[in-house]
């Protein structure tokens, strides 16, 4: 189950082997004052119910993030001490892998790409309504961009994966499939803050420039632990402006302890392989059910 709990309560109830994969542990309502206390209450409650039944699976409950100290989403994953013994740090799931794909020089050159230009790469994903906006904003700044920059950037609509235009420095498409091979070329990355995007970078070793969805709480969290870490910047969606982030990207650019920081972590993970263990666990328990 992808923590959905009907299922594993279904699974239980006819003696099936189950497991759970969640990467946020903590029940989060974003807060306004007048139901503080309405959404307190539910968090506190809903995480005594869910949480317990979560780890109390067949196998432990598998979260698809870095181990510690390298969590990213340590923010949404507060549990009581004694949930930690039926907890097990699997790792992301990660589509393609680094090493699966030619150099950074040789992606550019087959793309057509500058290979001195930096590359800022800017995959836009999630729901129409909560990437519209930003996508606006941003291809508006990018386009005024200076010409030093090559740009290269995703609206997210994989019904149309054509180039919806092309401005001097700046690629708009509409969706990229091989943005892996963009991920591997790029010096900086502009984007939200969900799990699987920083996730990736981390991967590849790239420094971000996050802008949080507003109101959601897990991509603030996600945001400020990787900025923590010192491989990110970033920028609330009311404060982006051609002023704030070329200010950001700039500074990525410049200060060599990003890269380094990204650099060490991207080591320290290599190893970590979640849709592998994820995969064997299924195959183990399905063998010994």
């Amino acid at each position: 189950s992808d923590s959905r709990v009907s299922p594993l309560l279904a699974a239980r109830a006819l003696g099936i082997p189950n497991l759970c994969i969640v990467n946020q542990f903590q029940i989060i309502i974003p807060r306004r004052k007048r139901l503080l206390r309405l959404a307190k209450l539910t968090e506190t409650g809903g995480l005594a119910i869910i949480g317990k039944i979560w780890v109390s699976g067949t196998l432990p409950l598998l979260i698809p993030d870095f181990p510690p100290p390298y969590t990213i989403s340590a923010g949404n994953l507060r549990m009581p001490i004694a949930y930690f013994r039926r907890v097990r740090f699997v790792g992301p799931i990660l589509p393609v892998c680094p090493d699966e794909l030619p150099s950074k020089e040789e992606i550019r050159e087959r793309l057509g790409l500058d290979v001195d230009k930096p590359l800022i790469f800017a995959p836009i994903s999630g729901p129409l309504k909560e990437r519209a906006y930003i996508i606006e904003v941003l291809r508006r700044i990018f386009a005024n961009f200076p010409g030093d920059y090559q740009i290269v950037m995703s609206t997210g609509d994989p019904s149309n994966p054509i180039v919806v235009s092309k401005h001097g420095h700046l690629t708009v498409y509409n969706w990229i499939p091989n943005r892996f091979e963009y991920l591997k070329a790029a010096d900086v990355i502009v984007s939200r803050a969900g799990h699987g995007t920083i996730s990736q970078c981390i991967y590849y070793g790239k420094p971000m420039v996050l802008i949080p969805t507003p109101s959601h709480t897990e991509q603030m969290n996600n945001a400020i632990r990787v900025r923590d870490m010192g491989v990110a910047e970033v920028i609330e969606q009311s404060d982006v402006n051609m002023e704030t982030l070329l200010k950001a990207i700039n500074k990525i650019l410049r200060d060599d302890s990003y890269r380094r920081n990204i650099e060490m972590i991207r080591r320290e993970v290599a190893g970590v392989n979640g849709l592998k263990t994820i995969v064997e666990t299924i195959v183990s328990v399905a063998k010994g059910a």
